[in-house]
């Protein structure tokens, strides 16, 4: 089911009205159903995946909390503390082995269905280095990814992981903790959320209320207006150009990596505004994805501002188990005898960067361009992390004041031109085409006669005035959000102006918003 289509809305509107008629103790029955219903639409066969992963969680959670239940049978029934200690030990072994095992299996499904081929192709160069005669391996074109597999998979993994180290009881019901898993405003592209914070929510009754249902409608007309006027004018035309970047000049390609990160943040967070909005209305608090993340001062804070529930998964259940563990603190009890107290107290969030941020790059893609551009943002944030004593002599030399506005917009800058140089190189295609592609904005760079010798797209076909109009407002109702809500500040106006907002906002969707068919409703993130 395609999320810019007219029967979307029919089927957020029947949600609706089925959440608020039933007895409120069954709401969350409806949300079960209507999220098998999106699930199915996209193909019947691949709900057999989040079945079976969801399973899998459920089961093993169950018996978790089962082995803590007779862990502590066990030990009141010895005396000393050296039986305790022991009897401890023996049921934690139990408990451990059974979350190997259980990770082992829902990330083998993952890597089956997404990484399957990406390996298959590295074996085969391999075979091909070793000299090995061509069609020596067969063709293997993998599986077809079920939608959604990344998001639902991390979730109820985190659950898992939550439950193994006692943050919370496991859900006694599979059909409740199905919803957990596959809650569809979530299941294309997030956010990941934490069973603590939805589940609650989830399960609670909400009755109708007027406010939710206005500051939520509200959210969804803004991210279908960030999505399809702005998204999906761009994408077309930067397609064309990324994949015909030989041909185009290097302020066309330097345009291009500009516009593509203008493209992506109100394709994704246009998603976000969409599903997080329908929640609102629902009663429900979807955990938040995006902070401005463009008025970031370093390439850290930003990806503590995009995409912050994945962020936060990976800080949570691989950074600080992997930072905090005893290789970790020996290394950096080595580093620091060897190359001095900086680098040694580094060692161990160095050492986590790089695993997190190669498996980031995977997470993105089965592809080396997605891993380099992983790498690269694991880069830059540990370079300026050892050389943060440098700066600060630097800027002390210099008398740069951080509280300066000029050398905060200048940190800003910064950042947004990094991180967009990094972020359109696996958008071009494999490792190869990112290499070319910058190789091409050097070599073909040349002064330009006049401004459409700087756009991408030919003059008259895309409508710029329009997109020109729509960014900055974009950036006016980021810079608003700094302070407060832009709903709460529309609320306080009188009811002829706010509601002169809200039929133009709806007027330039009907008039300037299009329509994408495809997988996952033509969203970006969807394809991770």
């Amino acid at each position: 089911m395609s999320v810019l289509t007219l029967s979307f809305i029919c089927f957020l509107l029947t949600v609706l009205v089925l959440y608020y008629v039933v007895p409120k103790k069954t709401q969350w029955i409806v949300l079960l159903a209507a999220s098998c219903v999106f699930y199915l639409s996209f193909g019947a066969k691949y709900i057999l995946y989040i079945l079976t992963d969801s399973l899998l969680i459920y089961v093993s959670a169950r018996q978790m909390n089962k082995i803590d239940e007779k862990q502590r049978q066990a030990v009141r029934a010895v005396e000393d503390r050296a039986s305790k200690k022991a009897v401890k030990a023996q049921f934690q072994s139990k408990k451990k082995r059974l979350l190997i095992c259980t990770l082992i299996a829902v990330f083998g499904i993952l890597v089956a269905v997404k990484y399957s081929v990406f390996l298959y192709r590295q074996i085969c160069s391999l075979g091909s280095l070793l000299l090995l005669p061509p069609g020596f391996f067969p063709e293997y074109r993998g599986l077809v990814a079920p939608i959604g597999i990344s998001f639902y998979t991390f979730q109820s993994t985190g659950y898992l992981l939550d439950v193994y180290w006692k943050k919370y009881e496991s859900e006694k019901n599979y059909a409740r903790f199905l919803l957990f898993v596959s809650f569809f405003p979530q299941i294309i592209q997030g956010p990941i959320n934490r069973f603590d914070h939805l589940s609650d929510q989830l399960f609670a009754q909400h009755a109708f209320d007027y406010h939710r249902f206005s500051y939520g409608c509200q959210r969804m007309v803004w991210g279908f207006l960030k999505k399809t006027v702005v998204a999906d004018r761009i994408s077309p035309y930067l397609s064309d150009i990324f994949a015909n970047y030989t041909n185009s000049s290097g302020l066309n390609l330097l345009c291009a990596a500009f516009m593509y990160s203008v493209q992506i943040y109100a394709d994704f967070s246009g998603y976000m505004d969409i599903f997080c909005g329908f929640c609102e209305i629902l009663g429900i608090d979807m955990a938040e994805n995006f902070e401005r993340p463009y008025f970031s001062k370093s390439v850290a804070e930003y990806w503590r501002r995009w995409h912050i529930t994945l962020g936060a998964w990976f800080k949570d259940y691989l950074y600080y188990p992997i930072a905090l563990s005893r290789f970790a603190q020996n290394s950096s009890k080595r580093a620091k005898k060897r190359f001095g107290q900086h680098i040694g107290k580094n060692t161990p969030a160095i050492i986590a960067l790089v695993l997190v941020w190669f498996l980031t790059g995977l997470w993105h893609g089965a592809s080396w361009a997605y891993i380099a551009w992983g790498g690269l943002n694991g880069f830059f944030i540990i370079f300026s992390m050892l050389f943060e004593p440098l700066y600060d002599k630097a800027k002390s030399a210099l008398h740069i004041r951080e509280s300066s506005r000029m050398w905060h917009a200048f940190q800003v800058l910064r950042t947004f031109c990094l991180v967009t140089m990094i972020k359109v190189f696996p958008e071009v295609g494999t490792f190869s085409d990112g290499v070319g592609f910058f190789g091409s904005m050097i070599r073909n760079m040349r002064i330009p006669t006049g401004v459409w010798d700087i756009l991408p797209a030919p003059k008259g076909s895309l409508d710029y005035p329009c997109l020109a109009l729509m960014v900055a407002l974009m950036f006016t109702v980021s810079v608003i959000q700094r302070k407060r809500s832009v709903r709460d500040y529309l609320h306080e106006k009188p009811v002829v102006l706010r509601w002169g907002v809200y039929l133009c906002a709806v007027l330039i969707l009907l008039l300037l918003g299009g329509s994408v068919e495809g997988t996952g409703g033509g969203f970006m993130y969807a394809q991770f």
